[in-house]
């Protein structure tokens, strides 16, 4: 791998969806890069400190929203002379995003008032009323027709169906919910899964004309869903769980087809490959090196210290690291706080999040436990190669850390002081992007071989 040098960032840094640009927040400015060169090609000056950073599918515009002022500015890459401000007036603004055909802006005022549709063709604005979340809760089909939004009133939660071509509301249905969560588009834009808060195991599908296709409740007391997530071939719908489990339904019949548990001691089985990564020092053969004393002396301590790290195979059976969550505190550390499915949807990797230094890795075709990363610090990101089956994670710090079929390995990021605590990838799996508390750099990945049919054994 090859790495850029490192680059000032105050806030959020992400590539165009075309990959040829990268964007990044520096206070009030807005940097635009070329990603070959990194090159500045772009430089844009905002009103206040920029919060968020989106850009349009087409990769032509990009909004910052400035969420301390209240108000969105957006940028044209085409067109720099273009420019645009949407300020809501006493509303406020807390949230912003695109619209799949570039050309709107959705706005989500404060305490949930009402979500706007801004055009930037003809500045008109359509509002729908009582939202349910500020950033949650809208969802658009693949094809970007439509777009379902969740609202709240008279203590009932509805779906709103609406044209994402004249911006009206075709259909609204109340769902059985208590306090909806989230809502999602299924990859095949057939029906829409919401679930309600973690105080009520509830997952609802439903078709777009509101008839409700199944609900799914795995328990009744507890705490109920943490996370949901659609694989992209649309075929599986997994569901993490505060009780420490993964369940995924099939999308023929909805029915649990597959339940994994996450357990603090792992028996097996025994085809699992665990890697714990451990520090191993290096060995520097100074021997044959004259070094007067008064260096020796200065020095004594810089030699010492200095480590790389690797993963070491661990056989089963192994206990991972666990910690117990404080029962007296709200939003308990436990669960499944975070679950992404390969692109080919044959993996699904989770973190319980009672055990976070843990990357579990299932294998959905054979329904087996796969792999095991153990990290010595908490896991901060993962991601998923968008090309291929490759894994990469980061733990805040100086390594990132890969997983493929084939074994897993570290990688030591050349720059002095850089703790990665969020990774991205480009669109086309050829660049990564590592971010630091106050830098950012990117790494140029190796394209895997075509033929990569790899097995843990191998």
């Amino acid at each position: 791998m090859e790495f850029t040098e490192s680059y000032k960032q105050t806030g959020p840094c992400c590539f165009s969806p075309n990959s040829r640009f990268i964007a990044v927040a520096v206070d009030y400015r807005l940097v635009v890069r070329d990603t070959l060169s990194f090159k500045v090609v772009h430089l844009f000056s905002c009103l206040d400190k920029i919060s968020y950073i989106e850009w349009a599918l087409d990769s032509e515009y990009i909004l910052c929203g400035l969420y301390k002022k209240p108000m969105i500015q957006a940028w044209s890459l085409t067109q720099p002379e273009w420019t645009c401000k949407i300020d809501d007036g006493p509303a406020g603004i807390a949230y912003a995003r695109w619209s799949p055909d570039s050309r709107h802006i959705l706005t989500t005022s404060d305490f949930q008032l009402r979500l706007t549709v801004w055009s930037l063709v003809n500045t008109a604005c359509v509002h729908v009323q009582w939202p349910k979340h500020t950033s949650k809760g809208v969802s658009f089909t693949k094809d970007g027709k439509f777009a379902a939004v969740c609202t709240r009133k008279d203590c009932k939660d509805y779906i709103n169906l609406i044209s994402c071509h004249t911006w009206e509301i075709m259909g609204v249905f109340a769902v059985d919910t208590l306090d909806l969560a989230d809502i999602e588009w299924s990859p095949d834009d057939s029906s829409v899964v919401v679930w309600d808060s973690p105080l009520e195991y509830k997952v609802l599908i439903y078709s777009p004309d509101g008839r409700c296709l199944f609900k799914y409740q795995a328990y009744e007391s507890g705490l109920g869903v943490k996370s949901v997530s659609w694989s992209p071939c649309g075929q599986f719908l997994a569901v993490g769980s505060y009780d420490q489990m993964l369940r995924v339904l099939n999308h023929l019949t909805w029915k649990t087809f597959a339940e994994f548990i996450h357990v603090s001691t792992v028996r097996g089985p025994s085809c699992t490959a665990i890697f714990k990564e451990v520090d191993e020092p290096l060995q520097l053969n100074m021997s044959e090196l004259c070094l007067n004393d008064e260096f020796i002396q200065g020095n004594s301590d810089s030699t010492e210290g200095h480590f790389r790290v690797r993963y070491e195979v661990t056989e089963v059976p192994v206990t991972l690291p666990f910690q117990k969550p404080l029962a007296d505190k709200p939003n308990p550390k436990q669960g499944i706080g975070l679950m992404l499915w390969s692109k080919d949807s044959q993996y699904i990797c989770t973190r319980n999040d009672s055990m976070p230094t843990a990357l579990w890795i299932w294998d959905i075709h054979h329904l087996e436990l796969a792999a095991i990363l153990v990290q010595k610090d908490p896991i901060r990101a993962a991601a998923w190669d968008p090309t291929c089956t490759r894994l990469i994670l980061c733990t805040s710090s100086p390594h990132l850390y890969m997983w493929t079929p084939a074994g897993a390995y570290c990688v030591n990021v050349p720059l002095s002081e850089f703790a990665i605590t969020d990774l991205k990838w480009n669109s086309d799996g050829s660049c990564l992007l590592l971010k630091d508390k106050e830098s950012f750099c990117c790494a140029a990945v190796p394209v895997l071989p075509e033929s990569s049919d790899y097995s843990s054994e191998e």
